[in-house]
């Protein structure tokens, strides 16, 4: 099988090295099937091609791309425009890619929709997920329950549905939790690689990155550890299932 790219935005090495276990894990993939790329320490390969992989998946991260220029990071600059930078071979080619979380905000941004914190950001917790005008006819979406718990957290979010997108699932705070891009381009904004142990780690590493008040920490917690979050992983798996590519 070729091997899944796998693009991860975490300055933070635990966080990064747990999102990365629990995209295996719930991809069903091992260490051999993923080319990882961690882009806070090392660059995009310089003349990267797609034909090499079964896909892209890009992790979450604390980074927003809604953010002014003058206010974020070198970081943040360095990891937005090396994703930014693949994306138009991505959606040219209608190739492979599961974004999650800050996935969906650059999937908006490069396709020309505001990407803001105007409306749909959602507190650290689980939200319930429905399906949307378009899961039906969806190869990822059209076996999952019509209501399912997800974990989310995210400051920003789409502000309308980019053009050539399905409209696949949603929740009450913010409508667009899953879209896809002509046929194989997928983002979500909820995280289908988050269980309640993941979610834990990161309520502890990003405390005091301002999404939520730190006194909170252990409150969500308890919150997550006795939510039943397991369809969301039913998600990534079949995106893996679908592409795996000899």
């Amino acid at each position: 099988m070729k091997p899944f790219l796998i693009l991860q935005l975490r300055p933070e090495p635990e966080a990064s090295d747990n999102e990365f276990a629990a995209i295996l894990q719930k991809g069903g993939l091992t260490a051999a099937d993923a080319h990882r790329i961690r882009l806070d320490v090392e660059p995009m390969p310089a003349g990267l091609k797609l034909d090499g992989y079964s896909g892209v998946i890009v992790g979450g991260g604390p980074g927003c791309v809604s953010d002014p220029e003058e206010t974020k990071s070198a970081m943040d600059r360095k990891i937005e425009q090396a994703v930014l930078g693949l994306m138009p071979q991505i959606t040219e080619r209608d190739f492979p890619f599961m974004g999650c979380c800050y996935g969906i905000g650059i999937l908006g941004h490069h396709l020309g929709v505001t990407v803001s914190k105007q409306r749909y950001g959602e507190p650290v917790g689980a939200v319930t997920c429905t399906h949307g005008p378009d899961a039906a006819a969806d190869p990822l979406c059209s076996g999952l329950p019509d209501g399912f718990r997800a974990f989310v957290g995210h400051k920003e979010a789409l502000q309308a549905l980019p053009g050539d997108c399905a409209h696949l699932l949603q929740s009450e705070t913010c409508p667009y939790q899953m879209i896809r891009y002509r046929d194989n381009v997928y983002a979500t904004q909820f995280h289908p690689e988050a269980d309640a142990e993941g979610f834990e780690v990161r309520i502890r590493i990003y405390r005091d990155k301002g999404y939520f008040p730190p006194d909170d920490a252990e409150r969500l917690k308890a919150m997550c550890r006795a939510e039943d979050v397991h369809v969301p992983e039913a998600i990534l798996r079949g995106f893996v299932e679908r592409y795996a590519a000899d």
